[in-house]
């Protein structure tokens, strides 16, 4: 993460946005998108200080690597970096799209390195192990459809289960982040993984059924 890391070391020191001007999440993600469309670098230090632990969380849970995982953190603060626009407030919190940013590039790069592992495979003409090929296969189905799973959830709960379970907190870390009560945040929890149990139990079978249930 060197070329995301050193911009954001240029801004370490800096307060955020809303511990600034005592600002709501909502409209502290605004000004800090703004900032970025205004290509101001502190803004982009900001960022990552205040989510990069999210992102690289994460992106750690899905590909289960830690050099891969820093490489999509950095990839996800290049494309805030680039593409600030493509942040839309109106549809959650900049927590919540960087989260969900940092899922589908890992996703996408659990793809990447299955098409790379069998290229590698036809090229040293062995033939590839079944069950093998069955479980990448299986597991990257699952990624897709957790995924699109995620999408149907309304903002909030979404929010809060990809903190509580991609991201590795707990209830009151949810609760502290999300500036919400505890047992909010645990409603939010339990609602959002009931929800994702019904849009994907038809389609699992046992031994596919995420960690969740």
């Amino acid at each position: 993460m060197a070329g995301v890391a050193t911009i954001a070391a240029m801004g370490a020191g800096a307060r955020g946005t809303g511990e600034r001007q005592g600002a709501s999440p909502a409209a502290a993600d605004r000004e800090l998108a703004a900032r970025l469309m205004a290509g101001e670098s502190d803004a982009l230090a900001e960022a990552y200080r205040q989510y990069a632990g999210l992102v690289f969380g994460v992106c750690r849970r899905v590909l289960h690597n830690k050099t891969l995982a820093e490489d999509v953190t950095q990839e996800v603060f290049v494309v805030l970096w680039q593409h600030p626009d493509r942040f839309d407030p109106a549809r959650g919190t900049l927590r919540t799209w960087l989260g969900m940013l940092a899922y589908r590039r890992s996703v996408d790069r659990v793809r990447e390195e299955d098409r790379r592992t069998q290229r590698e495979t036809r090229s040293d003409r062995s033939a590839p192990v079944a069950s093998e090929v069955d479980d990448r296969l299986t597991a990257t189905w699952l990624s897709s459809r957790v995924r699109d799973a995620l999408d149907l959830l309304p903002a909030e709960q979404r929010e809060a289960v990809m903190l509580a379970y991609y991201g590795d907190r707990t209830y009151r870390q949810v609760a502290v982040e999300l500036a919400i009560p505890e047992g909010t945040a645990k409603s939010r929890v339990r609602q959002a993984l009931s929800k994702l149990d019904r849009l994907l139990r038809s389609e699992l079978t046992e031994e596919d059924a995420p960690a969740w249930t």
